[in-house]
């Protein structure tokens, strides 16, 4: 009787592995600064407008409600903080979006100076970590890791 309790359970934990084996593998998606301008600052706290550029490697759409991050500028935490920038990712392409951000500069400039008079010239390079949050399906987020450079304008 017990061997009987059993099987319709073990049926569906088998029924259930076999669909996540034919379900095709997420890929996670790619988060690139596309842009960075620097709004108005002082000294001690400047606004920033990033644009960054969300590539969806995956066959089907993604639909963003918002992301948390972490963004580093030549080895020094620049910011971190989260954005509700909601919108679809199409199928195999990608969307940009903007964020607003409120830093402290002074770091990350001692650093760039540092590098002498060729520092405005030449590319910055950042890392941005965090997870994007979906407004559906199972996975509710992804964590993501990307580096690049960019130049300030």
């Amino acid at each position: 009787m017990r061997a009987r309790g059993w099987f319709p359970a073990l049926c569906a934990a088998a029924l259930l592995l076999g669909a996540c084996a034919l379900t095709s593998k997420f890929i996670a998606p790619r988060l690139s600064v596309v842009d960075v301008q620097i709004e108005h600052g002082d000294l001690w706290e400047q606004r920033l407008k990033v644009r960054m550029r969300v590539q969806n490697p995956n066959d089907r759409r993604l639909p963003v409600k918002g992301l948390e991050y972490t963004l580093e500028v030549e080895g020094q935490q620049l910011a971190s903080g989260a954005s509700v920038a909601s919108f679809v990712v199409p199928p195999m392409g990608e969307a940009e979006f903007d964020m607003d951000v409120t830093t402290n500069l002074a770091g990350a400039l001692l650093k760039l100076l540092g590098r002498g008079s060729e520092a405005p010239a030449r590319s910055v390079a950042y890392r941005v970590t965090g997870r994007i949050a979906l407004a559906e399906g199972l996975m509710r987020s992804i964590p993501f890791e990307e580096r690049g450079s960019f130049s300030l304008r």
